[in-house]
């Protein structure tokens, strides 16, 4: 059966973003994933998953400025230093939360950009930041994005995903599978899924359109869960979508699951 995390960026957002731990544990979720742990002192999040006994699937690398629209810096040959920066602050959160992957965001490619520039810089700090992971104990993961929500964003495919992991010749890089990025850009999500099992670490959903709970929307998804179960998938499944009203009013799509 599927296992599922609630993201606490997206779900919960009646309540204050500490305050999301707990309402997540009373919902009857184990395990929890957000973007950002940063703003946070770690000790205090690490206090809010044990006291409401949860586990921290994931989080992302720090991204550059977002309120300014950033979405990542991976691939931006300018910022090589300030990304390796990054992936020790990630480190230092993901060791204090207990976080056993996290997810690199590419990044949006500039106009104008050259493009091998952009696949060249991205594959060497992959590689980089995938052997800093592995010596940490710690999975790294790349997620193709829609063009939709974030229009320039540089992966957006998921043999593209694959193809740079394999550029990177690391053994300790995997795909996050969003299946509400992947429905949008290529479809085709169960043969999809089973064709790169043994790549991808971690998945991420919500349904289409409008980016809510599972039934809202064109995503088969009793079948889809049944797929995955059936083809062995063993990691977390993480709820990333925008409740369409109250979180606790839409949950009950997962009351099977749970």
């Amino acid at each position: 059966m599927p296992k599922f995390a609630a993201n606490l960026t997206m779900m919960f957002n009646e309540v204050d973003f500490l305050d999301r731990f707990a309402a997540a544990g009373a919902a009857g979720f184990e395990e929890v994933e957000y973007l950002f742990p940063y703003a946070f002192v770690a000790d205090e999040l690490a206090s809010r998953l044990k006291d409401n006994g949860l586990t921290q699937v994931l989080h992302n690398l720090p991204a550059g400025d977002w309120d300014a629209g950033e979405r990542g810096i991976a691939i931006l040959a300018d910022r090589k230093d300030e990304f390796r920066a990054s992936v020790d602050m990630a480190i230092a959160y993901a060791t204090k939360l207990g976080a056993p992957q996290l997810n690199c965001l590419a990044g949006i490619a500039p106009a104008a950009a050259d493009a091998s520039q952009l696949k060249d810089t991205f594959v060497e700090n992959l590689a980089w930041a995938a052997d800093a992971f592995k010596s940490a104990g710690i999975k790294l993961l790349i997620e193709a994005i829609n063009t939709r929500d974030i229009p320039g964003f540089y992966l957006n495919h998921t043999k593209q995903a694959a193809d740079i992991i394999a550029e990177t010749g690391s053994d300790n890089l995997f795909i996050q599978y969003d299946i509400y990025h992947m429905q949008i850009m290529e479809g085709d999500l169960a043969p999809t899924i089973e064709a790169y099992l043994g790549q991808i670490s971690h998945m991420q959903l919500a349904d289409t359109p409008g980016r809510h709970e599972p039934g809202t929307g064109e995503i088969n998804y009793p079948f889809l869960f049944d797929h995955i179960d059936r083809i062995g998938y063993q990691g977390w499944i993480s709820c990333e979508y925008k409740p369409a009203g109250k979180t606790e009013d839409g949950l009950g799509w997962l009351k099977p699951y749970l």
